[in-house]
């Protein structure tokens, strides 16, 4: 449920404003991706109606591309590697530049990080309003590449968004505290900044993220108009009773009609109860 929530709302913003709605598949980490899970998510978005622009994006395709940004900022001197392991740090609350001059370890796999200077990034959320983070002393110096080799999401995205010509993101309050990292990461690679909106997360009734609850159910597309309306009402979208007996195509027509962003909760997260 929480991923049609925020699918929708992405959906209903670029088709209220005459855009195109771009479909990306993140499959960067291919040794974790689970066999037939991006055709499982193809199929049920044509179920619930999404048409979606352009030819499908896979981002295991576009190695080179992420591979010309980061030797664009190596030789500017702005990465190291790093040879910490997860165990190393998971004690920190953020990398305090411990390989900075040069890797702790010797013969050991490392992982790309850029070099983060202290500074505020400030950016307007269309939901959630101003917000500002110091990203070296939120996370210190990002990874950019991982020890197994495999690109790290901040990066990837970053270049795909400029790359697919994206203008404006919507997506989960769960990654709004990495918007400034990207934003630091486009500005340093002269890339674009789109507009932001992060919808409040869908949580259990003890504030953590929605989980495979009965409250979470499966997305089935034989019941994709009575889920499809529901998240709307989640998204403030009040609807006549005659909509219960719609087609997909009608409900989506009448949704999109009344979009307005501005009626979306603008909490962080927001409980779903029985």
């Amino acid at each position: 449920m929480g991923s049609l929530y925020t699918a929708v709302a992405s959906y209903l913003d670029a088709r209220a404003h005459g855009g195109r709605w771009l479909l990306r598949i993140e499959d960067l980490d291919r040794p974790r991706e689970a066999a037939g899970s991006a055709a499982g998510i193809l199929r049920t978005l044509q179920a619930f109606g999404f048409e979606w622009d352009g030819e499908i994006v896979r981002q295991r395709d576009r190695t080179e591309h992420y591979v010309g940004a980061l030797q664009t900022l190596q030789v500017r001197n702005l990465t190291f590697e790093c040879s910490c392991s997860r165990l190393q740090l998971e004690d920190e609350s953020r990398y305090s530049g411990t390989c900075r001059a040069g890797p702790s370890a010797l013969r050991v796999p490392t992982a790309t990080r850029l070099r983060v200077e202290h500074g505020s990034i400030l950016f307007s959320d269309r939901i959630q309003g101003t917000f500002r983070q110091d990203v070296a002393g939120a996370v210190g110096d990002i990874i950019l590449k991982r020890r197994d080799q495999v690109f790290a999401y901040q990066m990837a995205v970053v270049v795909d968004d400029a790359a697919q010509g994206v203008t404006h993101v919507v997506r989960g309050a769960d990654l709004l505290d990495n918007t400034p990292r990207q934003i630091y990461l486009q500005r340093l690679l002269g890339l674009p900044l789109p507009a932001y909106a992060h919808v409040p997360v869908l949580t259990e009734s003890d504030d953590t993220k929605l989980a495979k609850s009965r409250r979470s159910v499966r997305m089935d597309g034989a019941k994709a108009l009575p889920q499809l309306l529901a998240v709307f009402s989640m998204l403030g979208l009040a609807q006549p009773d005659s909509l219960a007996t719609a087609s997909i195509a009608e409900a989506w027509s009448w949704a999109i009609g009344q979009w307005d962003i501005k009626r979306v909760p603008k909490r962080l997260n927001v409980r779903v109860t029985d």
